[in-house]
């Protein structure tokens, strides 16, 4: 039985991987004064060209702000303002609420947790680290042993399931390249010592085992955990599922996939020379799924869901663009700093 069909059933599906909780904090409109380090993204894709983020180039920055003393034009912040938009970069500096907020140390890959009080990221030394919104209390959740690349933590937060009994999850997943070999990598959101994320195939009679390597770009969502990511062998996108027991299955070709709440995929395909943004429902069985971008002239990578699920935040080269999450409209440039765009819940 397909994992959407499952899914229209009783037990919904989930993953295993990860979250945590802290104290939130609003962030001022002042911008800080000190110069940024060149950074970058860790992380990769199958279907789509080589960019800032991927592997091939994971010390390269993707943009660099401007010099110590320097003010950023309003119009490339103010796409930020109010809506929990944030841009990571590979830098000190994470673009959010209007402003750049430094965290004192090289940001990679940052995502949030569920309620947008903490902040997943790998450091310039490789470690995963957790910290609160305006870059304090940071704790390194683990260490990196060296000769590792970890790239694009996400977190996974459920709470206790009265009816199954099942317990509260808080965990953070992440992708670990080896030698070029990428496996996902789960932790718990207190900290300790990263272990391979379990990956069974669905149920049923001729049912392909799931790939256990070249996984990467995890991505978890909703109440019940439900989590994404590809595969980089396949170039296809895959859904995990551990609410009642672990079973995965392929669902479509792609790479960069993000789920919002309520079960639906964004995830980048290339079409005629551009990486494009398709969107897929996982409740419903042989869906096609839709092309967000059907007239794009450029490339949109990297995509994000907005905690509502009503708009996505996507990565092109001239900065981070938004769009309705729905089709309609036209992508709208909100932001000059290219970079990996996250919301914050």
């Amino acid at each position: 039985m397909s994992t959407r069909k499952r899914r229209s059933t009783a037990s919904a599906i989930a993953i295993a991987a990860a979250v945590t909780t802290g104290a939130a904090l609003l962030l001022t409109a002042c911008g800080p004064a000190a110069t940024a380090k060149a950074g970058s993204t860790a992380s990769g894709t199958a279907a789509a060209p080589a960019h800032p983020s991927s592997p091939a180039n994971p010390s390269g920055p993707a943009s660099q702000p401007p010099s110590s003393g320097g003010t950023a034009p309003a119009t490339t912040l103010n796409g930020t303002s109010g809506n929990g938009l944030t841009i990571s970069d590979g830098t000190d500096y994470v673009v959010m609420n209007g402003t750049r907020v430094d965290f004192g140390t090289i940001v990679r890959d940052l995502s949030w947790n569920p309620a947008g009080t903490k902040a997943a990221f790998i450091d310039g030394s490789g470690n995963l680290v957790v910290a609160n919104p305006d870059g304090s209390g940071q704790v390194v959740v683990a260490r990196n042993p060296g000769g590792q690349v970890w790239s694009h933590p996400t977190w996974q937060v459920t709470p206790y399931d009265s009816q199954d009994k099942l317990p509260a999850k808080d965990n953070i997943f992440f992708a670990d390249s080896v030698g070029g070999v990428s496996k996902l990598e789960g932790v718990a959101a207190t900290g300790g010592t990263p272990a391979p994320i379990t990956l069974n195939a669905d149920f049923g009679d001729n049912v392909p085992a799931l790939p256990q390597t070249g996984n990467t770009w995890p991505n978890a969502g909703g109440a019940q955990g439900t989590s994404v990511y590809a595969n980089s062998g396949n170039g296809e996108v895959y859904v995990r599922d551990d609410y009642l027991r672990q079973m995965g299955s392929p669902e479509t070709p792609g790479s960069e996939p993000a789920v919002s709440a309520d079960g639906e995929i964004v995830f980048v395909r290339s079409v005629a020379g551009h990486d494009h943004l398709f969107e897929l429902t996982l409740q419903s069985s042989h869906q096609a799924a839709k092309d967000l971008t059907p007239n794009a002239t450029t490339d949109y990578n990297e995509p994000a869901w907005s905690p509502d699920g009503k708009t996505i935040a996507a990565r092109t080269p001239s900065g981070v663009v938004t769009l309705a999450a729905d089709g309609s409209g036209t992508p709208e440039l909100v932001s000059s700093y290219a970079g990996l765009p996250a919301y914050r819940g």
